[in-house]
């Protein structure tokens, strides 16, 4: 079979060479980034139990859930959670068949539950979180549509990545999973609410972090600052692991030391004091926010993973555009993909799949466009390929 394949070659100024460049990461503890990660949990849940049932994943979407933010009063050495946060489970899925009602709710709360609990350590779920479930029955229409053995998509909608990541792409990304990971066990004050933003002009790299600091672990304002720039420090050394440019890191930047002013929480989250979270707002599928690079604005999280090109193809784009630039980066600067689909067509057959190899001159390049309509071709093939992947959690979608 011959798919709707375009490859071509663009002649611009790859990224690494252009004067500005703007990236986002929205940490795990990020309250888009939670309500990300509940959406995804709650669908691999759903996705497990129809396994179970009835060894075939039915239809359900889990991909609209909220998050409002609670009241807390932290202060040096322990405060407390006023309000509970409230966290919102909305979608839709398979609530029955024939007879038999499914435990689809307490299946969406449990896992929901247990990866807040994973994530956020500091959190005490059973007396700070009030959870609330609208999961409902789809519309018989995209009901119609979704059928497993069929294969078609159940939406129309696009997906979009590149390859490689730039060094400050690669910074930034790596900055928040080296707070969230390794340096936990040096600084436990810090929490897993972390955003980062990284701004680069021509060779100078800036780091601005947010970084929510847990009360119960920080006696004094003293302390707090100290917290701060061991931070700073840290992951300065960190970064520059990851580019050779010149690297500045400022850690709460909204602090006001003189008018006690502290980014301090009770439980490392700002999610506690009315900061708020929608699935789809935070990183796309490969973790980051780029302005300066293609993106679709879908939201992959919580869509099913056997039919919803909205993550399908924003999951398949990404690890295309990788395969790709690993196979011709020896001529080609950056590899965008884009993959449009139709709903009721068969999920391997998109509208179109566009594949453009940005090139350092015109020349021939044709053996780099073969490589690259094969690649497409074959991953499409097997396309299928990426639900097992997402039930065992080998792919992630922010």
């Amino acid at each position: 079979m011959t798919r709707n394949i375009d490859a071509e070659t663009l002649i611009e100024t790859p990224i690494e060479k252009q004067h500005i460049e703007i990236v986002e990461r929205k940490g795990i503890g990020h309250p888009d980034s939670l309500a990300d990660g509940i959406a995804e949990e709650v669908s691999r849940g759903l996705s497990k139990m129809y396994m179970e049932e009835f060894g075939r994943i039915l239809h359900h979407n889990t991909d609209e859930v909220q998050i409002v933010g609670g009241q807390a009063e932290p202060e040096f050495g322990g405060g407390m959670l006023l309000d509970p946060i409230y966290i919102l489970l909305v979608g839709r899925a398979v609530t029955n068949v024939g007879d038999k009602r499914l435990p689809y709710r307490s299946v969406a709360l449990r896992t929901a539950d247990k990866y807040l609990r994973d994530t956020c350590t500091y959190l005490n779920t059973q007396e700070e979180v009030t959870y609330h479930c609208r999961l409902g029955k789809g519309s018989m229409d995209l009901m119609e549509v979704y059928d497993t053995r069929k294969g078609l998509a159940n939406d129309t909608s696009f997906g979009v990545s590149f390859a490689p990541l730039s060094g400050t792409e690669k910074a930034t990304l790596e900055a928040e999973k080296f707070i969230n990971g390794p340096l936990k066990d040096d600084l436990p004050e810090v929490g897993q609410d972390v955003k980062v933003m990284a701004t680069r002009i021509q060779n100078e790299l800036d780091l601005t972090i947010a970084a929510a600091i847990v009360d119960r672990f920080t006696s004094d304002a003293d302390h707090y600052i100290s917290v701060v720039e061991e931070l700073k420090s840290r992951v300065t050394d960190e970064v520059l692991k990851h580019t050779e440019r010149d690297v500045k890191v400022e850690v709460n930047t909204a602090d006001d030391y003189e008018r006690d002013v502290y980014y301090l929480t009770v439980t490392g989250l700002s999610m506690e004091n009315g900061d708020d979270g929608s699935v789809g707002r935070g990183n796309r599928v490969n973790g980051l926010i780029t302005p300066f690079r293609p993106m679709s604005m879908e939201a992959a999280a919580g869509k099913n993973p056997v039919t919803h090109v909205g993550k399908l193809y924003n999951l398949a784009a990404k690890e295309i555009a990788e395969k790709i630039y690993e196979e011709v980066q020896e001529g080609v600067h950056d590899v965008f993909v884009r993959l449009v689909s139709q709903i009721g067509k068969p999920i391997d057959e998109p509208q179109m799949a566009s594949i453009q190899l940005v090139v350092p001159a015109k020349g021939d390049y044709s053996k780099y466009l073969n490589t690259a309509e094969a690649i497409t071709e074959d991953y499409l093939e097997n396309i299928t390929d990426l639900t097992e992947k997402v039930l065992k959690g080998e792919l992630t979608v922010f």
